[in-house]
């Protein structure tokens, strides 16, 4: 479905960043990842995609930060010649109740997960435009949607998100140029693998389907968004969250 693309995915070296790195590479992508951490980490996804049959790069970026992230979309550009596909993937959380959280915790995660989208997109647009084609999408969460207590800066960032997606997909449609957004619900990765048990058997009590979803159910949408089966397809939000948020 996404043969002789390339694809950039940040937080790519892990979770569901890693699953639609690994799903876009079965599918014949070319891939650039983005990782904030462990460089062993995103070798490894690299090499599972060249196995594959790909083109595989890894790229360490503070995606929050606007010249980094220039610079890196440069160098994707010189070592792949093209960029087709972007995922904003790259999140974290710094969870608390709004009246003890810090400034520093709610600029952070703004910063990362809605600065750092905004800064990729910038990057790639005026190449996306030129050449009358792209495929931006944005991985939101249904904390965007619905509030969570205790995720004030991650709600916030994943709810501007989706209002970033609206926008693009609006101003980007006539150059050729979708942009869609993806709310996983509780999906099985690391950061939730950190919640603590009791909060995540109320969290499955919660979920129509009583089950976590999978990174893998992240990847197969994106993978379809990202194709040209969706190419008339711009400007939604599509939930993978087993009914959590009907």
């Amino acid at each position: 479905m996404l043969k002789n693309k390339v694809a950039v995915i940040t937080g790519g070296s892990r979770g569901i960043g890693r699953a639609v790195a690994l799903e876009m590479a079965k599918e014949g992508a070319d891939i650039a990842v983005i990782y904030s951490g462990s460089s062993e980490k995103a070798e490894a996804v690299c090499i599972e995609a060249i196995q594959m049959g790909v083109k595989a790069f890894s790229y360490k970026c503070d995606v929050s930060d606007f010249a980094t992230t220039e610079n890196i979309i440069k160098q994707i550009y010189v070592d792949l010649g093209r960029i087709d596909i972007l995922v904003n993937n790259a999140g974290i959380t710094k969870d608390g109740l709004i009246m003890q959280m810090t400034e520093q915790d709610f600029d952070n995660v703004l910063a990362v997960n809605l600065k750092g989208a905004f800064n990729m997109i910038r990057h790639t647009t005026r190449q996306f435009a030129k050449q009358k084609s792209g495929r931006i999408i944005n991985i939101s969460s249904v904390s965007g949607l619905m509030g969570n207590s205790g995720q004030a800066n991650y709600s916030a960032s994943k709810a501007g998100l989706i209002g970033l997606t609206k926008t693009v997909a609006k101003e980007l449609a006539s150059r050729g140029v979708t942009c869609n957004a993806i709310a996983p619900g509780f999906i099985a990765t690391d950061m939730t693998e950190k919640m603590p048990d009791a909060v995540k058997e109320a969290s499955l009590n919660l979920i129509p389907q009583k089950k976590m979803g999978k990174p893998d159910d992240i990847a197969s949408l994106a993978v379809f968004l990202a194709s040209d089966k969706a190419s008339y397809i711009t400007g939604e939000v599509i939930k993978v969250d087993g009914g959590l948020y009907i």
